[in-house]
């Protein structure tokens, strides 16, 4: 990823300065503790300035609807303080002079506003871009005396420059040289040319894979971006969203992940319990034996030496020889049935547990393909992490694919899953899922027609593909008519029992 240098900031100043100068700030609002969104209005037109200043992700741009989008920006219902406290000074201010420090990564805006007295007073919000030194600080222009920060800056923190209220506000010490990213953009060049590139004006921005430059020539093959604040504000979105995105894999991985081994954990449990102290038959045979040989009147003893008829050899009984041959008999029965109701109730319990790690894994797959921020929010839903806000009657995302004149529907989560199954299957229609592993649902809609041999094929493939075994094995894909579809009742989402399936393999 790129970093902001001083001489992409300048050029975003340069474009952007005549919109910015006379503009109004309406409304403030701060997401988080190191970005904010500023609604500035200039000639009847409402733009969003937004200024991150986390330390990896540093940069200013006027935001579009479809970036926010990207950002995935959520509004506290409780603003922080130091948001609080840019409303009270700036929300209604204009905005009466824009600039930036020379070959810094610092922008000013200079701000009219009244006081108490309806006295002019002239403050200053600046920007410092820089690294993990980037803040924003707002000072009196007249007194240079700093009213907030974004984040203080203690002696402990810095011996250079202390920032908080009541302090004055000073630059920070000069940096010295080319950054490494205009290193990286100026390389080969002569020096000549170098300072020709520091003093233009006119840009051609332009993005290729995870760089971007001012000037197109610089970068073969890149992508052209209509402005410097279009080439800010995409390229950073998408970063966001990127490292945001895997913010979102990593923190729900773990809760599942979790999960999956406490599920594992007691499926090992009780399959272990189940072969250690599964005496169910033992005790059927030895009660069986002592009702046959009640003749022998072998009351009161410790134990009894008898054949047994049914694997066809003398065996050795322990008794309790306290009680008669007949009480001992029953008192194995007893045992007997006592095993045998613990015995399926764990079966059950395995049953019911082996479902869960199904499911999980499916979770666990569905979070490693997903790709937008909605499909986090079906998953957390689903897994009530977060309550679900939306209509409860709003269709998934399903996606859906066109084979040959065919509808094709592919769930990428257990939700999506629930509802291809649930809602859109009909006795008539397809259903495809790998064998033994976790992936998505498919389904093919007939609509009456029968669908050829390679379509049903291609669906093979689809279901293959959305799955999570490795590519470079062969995978078992079954699929069966909706009709044969059963979902049990009280089941995790997604979770079917199917019949009369057939086999293919991929």
């Amino acid at each position: 990823m790129v970093n902001i240098d001083f001489l992409t900031l300048r050029a975003f100043f340069i474009e952007n300065a005549e919109f910015i100068t006379g503009s109004r700030l309406q409304k403030i609002q701060q997401p988080t503790r190191r970005d904010f969104i500023f609604f500035l209005r200039n000639n009847g037109e409402c733009r969003k300035l937004y200024i991150n200043i986390q330390p990896q992700m540093y940069h200013i741009a006027f935001m579009s609807s479809d970036n926010e989008k990207r950002r995935n920006i959520i509004i506290p219902q409780k603003p922080p303080m130091f948001c609080m406290l840019l409303r009270k000074y700036l929300e209604g201010a204009r905005i009466s002079e824009v600039k930036t420090v020379k070959n810094e990564r610092i922008i000013e805006f200079q701000f009219e506003a009244y006081d108490e007295l309806s006295q002019k007073r002239l403050l200053c919000l600046t920007v410092e871009l820089m690294g993990k030194h980037s803040n924003i600080i707002l000072y009196d222009k007249d007194t240079s005396v700093i009213i907030g920060c974004a984040h203080n800056v203690g002696a402990e923190k810095s011996r250079y420059r202390e920032l908080q209220g009541g302090l004055k506000y000073v630059y920070p010490p000069n940096s010295e040289g080319l950054s490494n990213e205009l290193k990286l953009q100026f390389d080969g060049l002569s020096q000549d040319k170098i300072n020709e590139y520091l003093t233009k004006t006119i840009y051609t921005p332009a993005v290729k894979n995870d760089r971007y430059t001012l000037f197109a020539e610089l970068l073969p093959d890149s992508v052209p971006q209509k402005s410097v604040n279009d080439l800010l504000d995409n390229y950073y979105s998408k970063e966001q969203e990127r490292v945001n995105i895997k913010a979102e894999k990593t923190k729900l991985s773990e809760v599942v992940n979790t999960r999956l081994k406490k599920t594992n954990n007691s499926i090992s449990k009780i399959s272990s319990l189940l072969k250690k102290r599964d005496n169910t038959e033992k005790y059927k045979l030895y009660g069986d034996i002592l009702t046959a040989n009640l003749y022998q009147k072998c009351d009161y003893k410790k134990s009894i030496n008898l054949f047994d008829y049914i694997n066809n050899q003398n065996i050795t009984i322990p008794l309790d020889e306290t009680k008669s041959l007949n009480e001992n008999a029953q008192r194995y029965y007893k045992l007997y049935n006592k095993s045998k109701t613990t015995k399926e109730k764990s079966m059950e319990m395995l049953a019911s547990l082996n479902i869960e790690k199904d499911y999980l894994e499916n979770v666990l797959y569905s979070i490693n393909t997903a790709e937008t921020y909605s499909d986090f929010c079906e998953i957390k839903t689903e897994l009530g992490i977060t309550e679900e806000k939306k209509n409860r009657l709003e269709k998934p995302a399903v996606e859906k694919i066109n084979i040959n004149g065919f509808d094709v529907y592919v769930g990428k989560n257990n939700k999506q899953n629930d509802y291809i199954v649930s809602k859109l299957a009909k006795d008539d229609d397809y259903w495809f899922h790998t064998r033994l592993c976790a992936g998505s649902h498919v389904l093919l809609k007939t609509n009456g027609i029968e669908p050829k041999e390679d379509v049903i094929f291609e669906c093979c493939k689809l279901a293959r593909k959305y799955s999570s075994a490795s590519q470079p094995s062969k995978v078992g894909v079954i699929y069966t008519r909706g009709k044969y579809l059963r979902k049990p009742p009280a089941a995790p989402l997604g979770y079917v029992t199917y019949k009369n399936e057939k086999e293919v393999l991929i």
